[in-house]
């Protein structure tokens, strides 16, 4: 076994060890889980490190750890191990710092996942690698890199338009587009043979993340293709304001039931729901 696949395993062992552990014992992943009052106020900034080793459940760490070791290998063998963790991390951390940034005003926003890390990895292979194909996710379909890569863009895109999970595509575009920069910097003559994938994946990347920062009315509005309900956030604070008063909401009918039944009366989500608020 080379130190570039035995690098690998290991990165996959630790998200797998680490998140394990975040399955088990909850009291864990809320210690160590992105969360930007805990960053901001209370300076815990190893969160921006420990976050990515954690996941939401198997299928999460699963879909990550499978998308990492497809580019991975390929790419430390092409840049060396010690660039190739300098690109892991810096996507790792600049993706959750780009994400702090977005929702810097609401302090209970939270995350995890490798995702930042991994499009990083993705990004800078597509920089490093002229000529690379790669599958069309789990089809077998093999597409060139660039295309991958407006691909994972427009369905970042998507993501952050629609909401329709739990998941921190801007930290995922934050991550890809670091990435490739990283790389490209530590091997700046890859540009001259491999100049227009870099420029067909940076350009739309770059415009995007401008437009989070600047217009981010312009991408999160909801809308629903399939059903006929329509929803529009007209921005950050619209969305983050109605997920406030929705929590309020449900705390004031937990602590009405206290009031009329008595603590015994709560179902254990309601125990948990309590918990966090109280925190």
């Amino acid at each position: 076994m080379t130190i570039h696949v035995l690098l690998v395993f290991i990165i996959i062992i630790a998200n797998g060890l680490i998140s394990y552990k975040g399955f088990k014992e909850r009291s864990f992943l809320e210690k160590y889980k992105f969360e930007v009052d805990s960053i901001l106020v209370r300076k815990e900034y190893f969160r921006l490190v420990s976050s990515g080793f954690l996941h939401v459940d198997w299928m999460h760490l699963l879909l990550n750890m499978v998308t990492f070791y497809s580019f991975a290998e390929l790419l430390s063998v092409t840049i060396g191990v010690f660039p190739f963790l300098l690109v892991y991390f810096g996507s790792l951390i600049g993706g959750n710092l780009f994400s702090l940034f977005i929702h810097k005003a609401y302090g209970d926003y939270s995350a995890v996942g490798a995702s930042g890390a991994v499009c990083g990895v993705i990004f800078a292979t597509i920089a490093m690698v002229p000529g690379i194909e790669t599958s069309l996710f789990i089809l077998p379909i093999y597409v060139p890199g660039w295309l991958f890569g407006l691909l994972f863009v427009g369905i970042t895109l998507y993501g952050i338009k629609s909401k329709r999970d739990n998941i921190g595509h801007e930290a995922h575009l934050g991550g890809a587009f670091l990435g490739m920069i990283i790389a490209i910097i530590l091997n700046p003559g890859v540009i001259s043979v491999n100049y227009i994938p870099i420029l067909v994946v940076t350009i739309p990347t770059l415009l995007f993340i401008i437009l989070i920062i600047n217009k981010p009315h312009l991408l999160l509005i909801e809308s629903d293709i399939f059903f006929k309900t329509k929803k529009k956030y007209y921005s950050i604070e619209h969305r983050y304001n109605e997920q406030k008063v929705n929590q309020q909401k449900e705390i004031d009918e937990i602590l009405e039931k206290i009031g009329k039944k008595g603590i015994n009366s709560l179902t254990a989500k309601e125990k948990e729901k309590l918990e966090e608020f109280s925190k």
